[in-house]
C-alpha cells in the first residue's frame, strides 16, 4: 500500500513539473516573438556612479546579454535629474550629460544598442538582434522655466517627460512632497503639459500628487502614461501608487499604466519595511555623525538587514497588479515598468533582472492569459498610447 501511495505521489511531481516545463518554455518563445518594452530603467545614473560596459555582463539589473536573454526589445532609459537640482541652475545641463552617456554606449555598441524616437523605429530594431534605447526624462527641472528647453530634449530624443520627482518643482507638486506648492499643476505646468502635446511628448503622471494628476488630466489632449506606477489598491494610502479611480480616469483617456517592479509598490508590509529600515537608517547616521560608506554605517545596515529580513514580493505580485488592472478597465491599459536599476535591492523574487521578463508571461499564461493579451501588455499596449501621442502631435492646432 505504501509503495503504491509513493509511486502515485512519484507521478503526480512528474507530471507537474513536466507541466511546469512545458509552460516555461512557452513563456520563453512568446517572449522572444512579442515586442517586449519596458518603459523605465535607471542605467544611465548608476553608470554615472559607477561606470560599467553595459554591452557585456555586468554588477547592475540591465545590461545586453540578460536583456537578450529576457527578449527584452526596448528599453527607455530613465534620463534621472535629482530634485535637489531645481535650484541649482544646471539641471537641464545634467540632463544633457545623461544623453550624452546614452548616445556614447550606443555609438560604441552598433550591434547591440540603436537609438530610436518613434515607435516604428521599436519594431523594425526588434527583428535586428539590438536593443532599442529610448528616452524618457525623469523630472521636469531640466525645463527650468523655459518651454523651449522642451523642444531642446525632443531633439535629443526624449520622448515622455516625468512631470517631478521626489519633491515639489516649478512645473508640480510630487507625491512625495507634503509641501503642496501648487495644489496641482503650477501655470507654467499648464502650459508644459500642452506643449509636450504639441512636440510628441508622452506626459508621464509617476511622481505627482493626486491633485496635479488631476490637472494634467484636464489639460492634456493627448493620453498620459504613468511610466512606473501600481496600483494603489495594494498599497492603501501611498500617493506614490495610483487610485481605481485614477487608473479609470487614465484609461478612458486612452493611457497605460506602467507596473512598477519594486516590492514595496506591489506588497504594502514590504511597503512598511522598507521605510522602516530607510528610517532606522537614517537616524543611526544621523546619530553618529556619519556617511553611509562608513564602515560602522555599513555594519549597521548589514546587522539590521540580518535581524529584520526584508518580505519581498513575487512574479506573482506584479502579475496581480497587471490582472487588477486587466479587471478594472482592460488588458489593453496596462504594461511594463519595472524601475530596474532604480530599486535597489528591493526586487521581487523571480523578476531581479532583465533576463526574467519570461517569468511575468508564464504566470500569465498559467492564469488563463490569451497570447494576444500577453502580447499587448509585453509592448503592444506603449506603442499604441506612443502614436497615439504623436498623431496629436500631427494634427496640433
Amino acid at each position: 500500500m505504501l509503495r503504491c501511495i509513493l509511486l502515485y505521489a512519484l507521478t503526480i511531481i512528474t507530471v507537474c513539473c513536466s507541466g511546469e516545463r512545458t509552460l516555461q518554455r512557452r513563456a520563453d518563445k512568446l517572449a522572444r516573438e512579442f515586442v517586449i518594452v519596458d518603459t523605465h530603467i535607471d542605467v544611465p545614473y548608476r553608470l554615472q556612479d559607477h561606470w560599467e560596459d553595459i554591452g557585456g555582463r555586468t554588477g547592475g539589473d540591465f545590461d545586453y546579454p540578460r536583456a537578450k536573454a529576457g527578449g527584452l526589445d526596448a528599453a527607455f532609459m530613465s534620463i534621472y535629474v535629482p530634485a535637489a537640482l531645481e535650484t541649482t541652475s544646471t539641471a537641464r545641463a545634467f540632463a544633457d550629460t545623461l544623453i550624452d552617456m546614452v548616445e556614447a554606449i550606443s555609438a560604441s555598441n552598433p550591434d547591440k544598442f540603436e537609438i530610436v524616437t518613434t515607435p516604428s523605429d521599436v519594431v523594425r530594431v526588434a527583428g535586428s538582434g539590438r536593443i532599442a534605447f529610448c528616452l524618457g526624462m525623469e523630472n521636469g527641472a531640466p525645463v527650468e522655466g523655459k518651454l523651449e528647453h522642451l523642444k531642446h530634449f525632443h531633439d535629443r530624443g526624449v520622448r515622455y517627460i516625468t512631470l517631478a520627482h521626489s519633491e515639489d518643482n516649478h512645473i508640480c507638486d510630487s507625491s512625495y512632497d507634503t509641501t503642496r506648492t501648487w495644489k496641482g499643476l503650477s501655470p507654467f505646468g499648464r502650459s508644459v503639459v500642452l506643449e509636450m502635446n504639441r512636440l510628441g511628448i508622452m506626459v508621464d503622471v509617476s511622481h505627482i500628487s493626486d491633485d496635479a494628476f488631476d490637472d494634467v488630466m484636464e489639460v492634456s489632449r493627448a493620453p498620459v502614461i504613468a511610466s512606473h506606477s501600481s496600483c494603489r489598491r495594494f498599497t492603501p494610502d501611498w500617493e506614490r501608487n495610483l487610485s481605481d479611480d485614477m487608473i479609470r480616469r487614465l484609461a478612458a483617456r486612452g493611457g497605460v499604466v506602467m507596473i512598477n517592479f519594486g516590492s514595496s509598490f506591489l506588497k504594502d508590509d514590504s511597503r512598511r519595511a522598507g521605510e522602516a529600515r530607510w528610517n532606522a537608517i537614517e537616524h543611526f547616521i544621523e546619530e553618529n555623525h556619519l556617511r553611509r560608506s562608513d564602515s560602522l554605517a555599513v555594519a549597521f545596515i548589514e546587522t539590521y538587514a540580518r535581524e529584520h529580513p526584508y518580505p519581498y514580493a513575487d512574479v506573482r505580485d506584479v502579475v496581480d497588479h497587471i490582472d487588477h488592472i486587466a479587471r478594472l478597465v482592460g488588458v489593453e491599459y496596462v504594461g511594463f515598468g519595472s524601475d530596474f536599476d532604480g530599486v535597489g535591492d528591493s526586487l521581487p523574487v523571480g523578476l531581479k533582472d532583465v533576463s526574467h521578463y519570461p517569468n511575468i508571461v508564464r504566470e500569465l499564461l498559467r492564469r488563463g492569459y490569451a497570447a494576444e493579451d500577453i502580447r499587448k501588455i509585453c509592448g503592444e499596449n506603449l506603442l499604441r498610447v506612443w502614436s497615439q501621442v504623436e498623431q496629436v502631435a500631427r494634427e496640433w492646432k
